[in-house]
């Protein structure tokens, strides 16, 4: 499954405002980076309490990469 599409399932769960959520992927000849733009308002879901949320997310995509045996880097963009 593309890990794109695997982290809008998740963060569309997640947020108040699915509209702000912007999802850009880059390709480095080492690893799939997705950065994510969430909503002002949503980043602190996003991060959850001591980045619980955030850090499970990037489980769930560092499994979804072992399976295609290339790893995926989640950052959060906002300021």
């Amino acid at each position: 499954m593309d890990p794109v599409a695997v982290a809008d399932i998740i963060l569309q769960g997640i947020v108040s405002n699915p509209e702000a959520l912007r999802i850009e992927r880059r390709d480095d000849p080492d690893a799939i980076r997705l950065g994510v733009q969430v909503d002002p308002d949503d980043v602190g879901k996003v991060i959850g309490k001591q980045g619980r949320t955030i850090n499970a997310i990037r489980t769930v995509l560092r499994a979804a990469g072992a399976k295609q045996r290339e790893p995926i880097y989640l950052d959060l963009l906002n300021d």
